[in-house]
């Protein structure tokens, strides 16, 4: 068997080698979309650390904090906002329902459709939970100063949502 030697960048592993740690000086440390997802990993394990003892998963979160903006929205817009499959979105206000979070009141213009809104026992819990992310995201970027965290956060909306990044 050849193995080719395509750059400067492979480091090949003897059995007696410390078993690598970093991706230091490979391909994958000039990558954006590699870059990315540890970053997120980073911060969910905080955000998933800070809301472990109220079971909320960062969908539900990010869901009752939308409805608390706009009280009565729709499921169809709520999973157009936040991206999540409708089936999904089904699943997730059943569960919020179910705890008590929130709940569906029918449309007064449109019958067929429901508003969805946050109890008050949800509205109480998303205050908390607000400030609780707040303290996760803190955490989770610790390294940063407060404004390379702003400017992080101002360049990543410009990458996921372009057209409103400046408003």
């Amino acid at each position: 068997m050849t193995i080719s030697k395509k750059s400067a960048s492979v480091h090949q592993v003897e059995p007696d080698d410390k078993e690598p740690t970093s991706v230091a000086g490979l391909a994958l440390e000039n990558r954006l979309g590699y870059a990315l997802r540890r970053a997120q990993l980073t911060v969910f394990k905080h955000f998933n650390e800070a809301m472990q003892a109220y079971e909320i998963r960062p969908a539900q979160f990010s869901s009752l904090v939308v409805i608390e903006g706009y009280p009565g929205i729709t499921q169809t817009n709520l999973a157009k906002i936040l991206d999540i499959d409708p089936p999904r979105i089904v699943s997730l206000i059943n569960h919020l329902e179910e705890r008590g979070l929130a709940l569906r009141v029918r449309c007064k213009r449109d019958k067929r459709s429901h508003g969805i809104f946050l109890s008050k026992k949800g509205e109480a819990l998303t205050e908390q939970l607000k400030a609780l992310a707040e303290q996760s995201d803190i955490q989770a970027t610790q390294s940063l100063s407060e404004i390379e965290r702003r400017q992080l956060l101002s360049l990543l909306v410009k990458i996921y949502a372009p057209d409103t990044a400046d408003e």
